[in-house]
């Protein structure tokens, strides 16, 4: 399975959880089974019903591929920015790339001269 992770700013606070299992994609504890989609063939993103998928899924070469959005933070990475996609995953869970760490509030309004 690969996955083409698409970051997007949501101002909630929204997160994603994601597992692979086998032939499914487990998003906030809802699975999504990939296994009947067959060698060649399309599945229209309408056709998934979540709002996590933006994009059809495909099985060419073998291979199922997943278009996913995921939550992005206001102090995102340049890897979150700029996503390289997830080929060939594990089962388990899915590590989707880090925000930067949040800046220390005790140096927040701090003048260092």
């Amino acid at each position: 399975m690969n996955i083409r992770i698409y970051g997007q700013r949501f101002e909630d606070g929204i997160a994603l959880s994601a597992e692979k299992r086998g032939e499914a994609l487990i998003l906030n504890g809802v699975e999504y089974d990939f296994s009947p989609l067959l060698e060649g063939a399309t599945l229209p993103v309408q056709a998934i019903s979540s709002e996590w998928f933006i994009g059809d899924a495909t099985r060419e070469g073998g291979v199922l591929t997943l278009h996913v959005r995921y939550p992005i933070p206001a102090n995102f990475s340049p890897e979150q920015a700029t996503p390289r996609d997830l080929v060939d995953l594990p089962d388990g869970p899915v590590a989707f790339p880090q925000a930067l760490p949040d800046p220390d509030p005790a140096e927040q309004g701090v003048d260092h001269e």
